[in-house]
């Protein structure tokens, strides 16, 4: 293999050292190596402290638009620090193995296609979409490399890790990037999930699971049957499982066959050493763990996404009872902050794969964009193709009634020919387009648990903004006008002759 650059960690373990491989990748190192590959990563080979320190750099970094970071000497911790991996749409496009996000969008909207086969051409096009179906569930391995090294009992200590402080106010030291395993204590119904995890001590966290999590409604359940919830946490998976843990995916649907299906190959997983859960089997550090019935300690506060702090909040706590890792693991984990963040190439991700899911769901929807300020749910621009009265009110309650876009306060409703994506061109429409007594629609419903403006914690008032032409059967009776726009010869001939203007 080639020697990219060895280094050493603290520990005076050697770091990973491999060629770059291509996609899918078959683990974290193998994506920090593609990153170096193409100059999207730097190495930070000096000491720098987990507490407060890295997370500046890293602000800095990700709002010039720097690269992923590799922090190989924390002076936290046992193992390297490597962050900021989805802060630009490239890296995440790198990550999920495309050129542009709307790839994928693009092969979800050809598998929901409701269309019958037709003719054997149409048989042989079906017959290919359920082939690649079958690559989704995940394969279950018996020897793994997250199982490398095996802590049980007083062997277990979470100062191994270089987990952050990140903001001077925040509760302690947090893990960002933890991606949470729980099942359905009746049906067995497996969920993954990526919440923040506060260190309370060497062997316990702080689980903060949001009212609307797939996993909260795993340990109501358990906490009604008076059972403990096992819970098994992976740090550093591969890319792709990394984004699954992190997409809105409606609970029916399982992560790790969404990862199979962005990967093109199903993601390894093995049994976990103490409790009865899988793992990715090419994670750096796993925790495994149980939740004790009607068990909760103060956790927070935290400098979250939204670029506040959250209040002090009672939530269940994780004890954890073994801890397996790699050889030499590599710690990965993420800032949080008022944006633009690292969060930015994540939520782009979401917005442009599940484009042909929104539209499939709702069909009026053109297309639609999340701005970065308002934290991705917040607000919504949708672009409509308008067809009769009201029809931008429709799509607004047809969007708050849609899983988690049902969090949304804002929705901004555009004609067709808008770019959502122009900022500029919808604050025109949104400015100029709007007769505020009648075009507003406000309402009340569910925000997100970060939500701090609400007056009351998990619900308040939203509203939609009618941006789009007004017709006369809404009342509007003027004669929209039309907008100017110059004639196409003149614009041509204006390419043609810029040079010679001197401009």
């Amino acid at each position: 293999m080639t020697d990219l650059n060895s280094g050493e960690g603290r520990s005076g373990a050697r770091l990973w050292v491999m060629a770059p491989r291509g996609f899918p990748y078959a683990d974290l190192q193998s994506f920090l190596a593609a990153l170096e590959s193409a100059g999207e990563l730097r190495r930070v080979t000096v000491p720098v402290d987990p507490t407060l320190e890295i997370s500046e750099v890293v602000t800095r970094t990700v709002r010039a638009g720097g690269p992923a970071l590799l922090f190989e000497k924390p002076t936290r911790g046992a193992m390297p620090v490597a962050i900021n991996l989805f802060g630009t749409e490239k890296r995440m496009a790198m990550a999920l193995g495309v050129d542009s996000l709307d790839e994928i969008g693009a092969r979800i909207g050809d598998l929901v296609k409701p269309e019958l086969p037709v003719g054997w051409s149409g048989i042989r096009e079906g017959m290919g979409k359920v082939l690649q179906l079958k690559s989704l569930p995940p394969k279950k391995v018996k020897v793994a490399p997250c199982q490398e090294v095996v802590l049980s009992g007083d062997q277990v200590d979470l100062n191994r890790l270089p987990g952050l402080q990140v903001w001077p106010g925040d509760g302690g030291i947090f893990h960002n990037f933890g991606l949470t395993h729980t099942k359905h204590p009746e049906t067995g119904k497996r969920n993954l999930g990526l919440y923040r995890l506060q260190q309370h001590s060497r062997n316990t966290l702080g689980m903060h699971w949001q009212i609307h999590k797939d996993s909260t409604a795993h340990h109501a359940v358990a906490e009604r049957l008076g059972q403990r919830l096992p819970v098994a946490v992976a740090i550093g998976a591969d890319p792709v499982v990394c984004y699954a843990a992190s997409a809105p995916l409606p609970g029916d649907i399982d992560e790790y066959m969404f990862a199979g299906f962005l990967r093109g190959e199903r993601v390894e997983m093995v049994d976990c050493v103490t409790v009865p859960l899988q793992v990715p089997a090419n994670a750096q550090v796993i925790l495994e763990g149980y939740l004790e019935p009607g068990e909760r300690q103060p956790e927070g506060p935290f400098g979250d996404h939204t670029g506040f702090y959250t209040p002090v909040e009672p939530f269940p706590v994780l004890h954890i009872e073994c801890m397996t890792m790699r050889k030499d693991p590599v710690y990965h984990s993420i800032v949080t902050s008022k944006p633009p963040q690292e969060d930015h190439g994540l939520g782009k991700a979401t917005e442009r794969i599940f484009l042909p899911l929104a539209k499939l769901l709702i069909p009026d929807i053109v297309d639609y964009d999340m701005p970065a300020a308002g934290v991705f749910h917040n607000c919504l621009i949708v672009s409509i193709r308008k067809r009769y009265p009201k029809h931008a009110q429709k799509v607004m309650n047809a969007i708050w009634g849609a899983h988690l876009m049902s969090l949304t306060k804002l929705i901004v409703v555009v004609d067709e020919d808008c770019d959502v994506h122009d900022y500029a061109e919808v604050a025109f429409r949104a400015f100029g387009n709007v007769d505020y007594a009648r075009d507003l629609l406000l309402t009340e419903g569910p925000v997100d648990h970060l939500d701090h403006s609400s007056y009351q914690q998990f619900w308040g008032g939203k509203a939609g903004v009618d941006a789009t032409r007004k017709l006369p059967a809404e009342g509007y009776t003027r004669g929209w006008p039309e907008e100017m726009v110059m004639s196409p010869e003149v614009t041509s001939l204006v390419d043609k002759r810029w040079k010679e203007y001197g401009i």
